[in-house]
Protein backbone atom coordinates (compact mmCIF):
# COMPACT_ATOMS: atom_id res chain seq x y z
CA UNK A 1 0.00 0.00 0.00
CA UNK A 2 2.79 2.19 0.84
CA UNK A 3 4.74 1.27 -2.49
CA UNK A 4 1.07 2.07 -4.52
CA UNK A 5 0.96 5.73 -2.58
CA UNK A 6 4.55 6.68 -3.28
CA UNK A 7 3.64 5.77 -7.03
CA UNK A 8 0.84 7.64 -6.89
CA UNK A 9 2.62 10.74 -5.35
CA UNK A 10 5.26 10.73 -7.58
CA UNK A 11 3.04 10.26 -10.92
CA UNK A 12 0.93 13.20 -9.48
CA UNK A 13 4.15 15.40 -8.89
CA UNK A 14 5.70 14.61 -11.90
CA UNK A 15 2.99 15.74 -13.77
CA UNK A 16 2.51 18.90 -11.81
CA UNK A 17 5.92 19.46 -12.64
CA UNK A 18 5.73 18.71 -16.05
CA UNK A 19 2.55 20.87 -17.11
CA UNK A 20 4.42 23.80 -15.01
CA UNK A 21 7.24 23.99 -16.82
CA UNK A 22 6.09 23.40 -20.11
CA UNK A 23 3.83 26.92 -19.24
CA UNK A 24 7.06 28.70 -18.52
CA UNK A 25 8.59 27.02 -21.92
CA UNK A 26 5.64 27.28 -24.22
CA UNK A 27 4.24 31.09 -25.01
CA UNK A 28 0.77 29.49 -26.38
CA UNK A 29 0.57 26.40 -23.74
CA UNK A 30 -1.53 28.58 -20.79
CA UNK A 31 -1.80 27.30 -16.97
CA UNK A 32 -4.61 28.87 -14.93
CA UNK A 33 -4.41 28.84 -11.64
CA UNK A 34 -7.81 28.18 -10.82
CA UNK A 35 -8.29 24.70 -12.05
CA UNK A 36 -4.63 24.12 -11.97
CA UNK A 37 -4.87 21.57 -8.94
CA UNK A 38 -7.73 20.13 -11.01
CA UNK A 39 -5.94 19.97 -14.49
CA UNK A 40 -3.29 17.85 -12.55
CA UNK A 41 -5.45 14.91 -11.38
CA UNK A 42 -7.26 14.96 -14.57
CA UNK A 43 -3.99 14.42 -16.46
CA UNK A 44 -2.80 12.21 -14.47
CA UNK A 45 -5.52 9.93 -14.40
CA UNK A 46 -6.02 9.65 -17.73
CA UNK A 47 -2.46 9.31 -18.20
CA UNK A 48 -2.28 6.19 -16.13
CA UNK A 49 -5.24 4.85 -17.77
CA UNK A 50 -4.15 5.17 -21.60
CA UNK A 51 -0.76 3.66 -20.49
CA UNK A 52 -2.39 0.73 -18.13
CA UNK A 53 -4.44 -0.14 -21.70
CA UNK A 54 -1.55 -0.19 -23.60
CA UNK A 55 0.61 -2.33 -20.95
CA UNK A 56 -1.84 -4.81 -21.33
CA UNK A 57 -3.02 -4.82 -24.90
CA UNK A 58 0.99 -4.65 -25.85
CA UNK A 59 2.16 -6.60 -23.06
CA UNK A 60 4.64 -8.67 -24.44
CA UNK A 61 5.95 -5.43 -26.75
CA UNK A 62 5.40 -3.45 -23.90
CA UNK A 63 9.20 -2.22 -23.49
CA UNK A 64 9.09 -1.69 -27.42
CA UNK A 65 5.86 0.11 -27.46
CA UNK A 66 6.46 2.47 -24.32
CA UNK A 67 8.05 5.48 -25.77
CA UNK A 68 5.37 6.00 -28.15
CA UNK A 69 2.59 5.42 -25.84
CA UNK A 70 3.80 7.53 -23.60
CA UNK A 71 3.74 9.99 -25.37
CA UNK A 72 0.85 9.56 -27.35
CA UNK A 73 -1.15 9.50 -23.59
CA UNK A 74 0.34 12.65 -23.21
CA UNK A 75 -1.06 14.08 -26.23
CA UNK A 76 -4.46 12.60 -25.89
CA UNK A 77 -4.38 13.27 -21.27
CA UNK A 78 -3.85 17.11 -22.60
CA UNK A 79 -6.79 17.24 -24.64
CA UNK A 80 -8.83 15.31 -22.48
CA UNK A 81 -7.63 17.79 -19.51
CA UNK A 82 -8.35 20.79 -21.49
CA UNK A 83 -11.60 19.28 -22.11
CA UNK A 84 -12.72 18.87 -18.68
CA UNK A 85 -11.11 21.76 -16.90
CA UNK A 86 -10.46 25.02 -17.35
CA UNK A 87 -6.97 24.59 -15.60
CA UNK A 88 -4.82 23.91 -19.57
CA UNK A 89 -5.41 26.13 -22.57
CA UNK A 90 -3.81 26.28 -25.85
CA UNK A 91 -3.10 29.17 -28.64
CA UNK A 92 -2.71 26.46 -31.20
CA UNK A 93 -2.02 22.94 -32.39
CA UNK A 94 1.67 23.69 -31.89
CA UNK A 95 1.61 24.56 -28.73
CA UNK A 96 -0.32 21.14 -28.09
CA UNK A 97 2.59 19.06 -29.69
CA UNK A 98 5.34 21.15 -27.83
CA UNK A 99 3.57 20.96 -24.94
CA UNK A 100 2.77 16.98 -24.37
CA UNK A 101 6.78 16.57 -26.00
CA UNK A 102 7.79 18.56 -22.95
CA UNK A 103 5.63 17.01 -20.03
CA UNK A 104 6.26 13.49 -21.88
CA UNK A 105 9.91 14.67 -21.44
CA UNK A 106 9.91 15.80 -17.62
CA UNK A 107 7.53 13.13 -16.32
CA UNK A 108 9.59 10.43 -18.04
CA UNK A 109 12.99 11.62 -16.51
CA UNK A 110 11.37 12.59 -13.56
CA UNK A 111 9.45 9.27 -12.81
CA UNK A 112 12.45 7.33 -13.38
CA UNK A 113 14.08 8.90 -11.63
CA UNK A 114 12.01 8.73 -8.43
CA UNK A 115 11.42 5.14 -8.95
CA UNK A 116 15.25 4.70 -9.17
CA UNK A 117 15.89 6.66 -6.31
CA UNK A 118 12.91 6.04 -4.24
CA UNK A 119 11.48 2.75 -4.91
CA UNK A 120 14.36 1.31 -4.87
CA UNK A 121 15.72 2.17 -1.37
CA UNK A 122 12.86 0.82 0.16
CA UNK A 123 13.32 -2.30 -1.42
CA UNK A 124 16.62 -2.29 -0.23
CA UNK A 125 16.09 -1.21 3.41
CA UNK A 126 13.38 -4.60 3.54
CA UNK A 127 16.11 -6.84 2.51
CA UNK A 128 18.27 -5.16 5.48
Amino acid sequence: MVRFLIRAAVFLGTAALGLFLAALLIPGFHVHLAGFLVAIIVFALVQWLIEWLVAKIFHRSAPTVAGIAGLLSTFIALWIATLITDGLSFDGVGAWILAAVVVWLTTAVLGWLAAKFLLNDRAAARRR
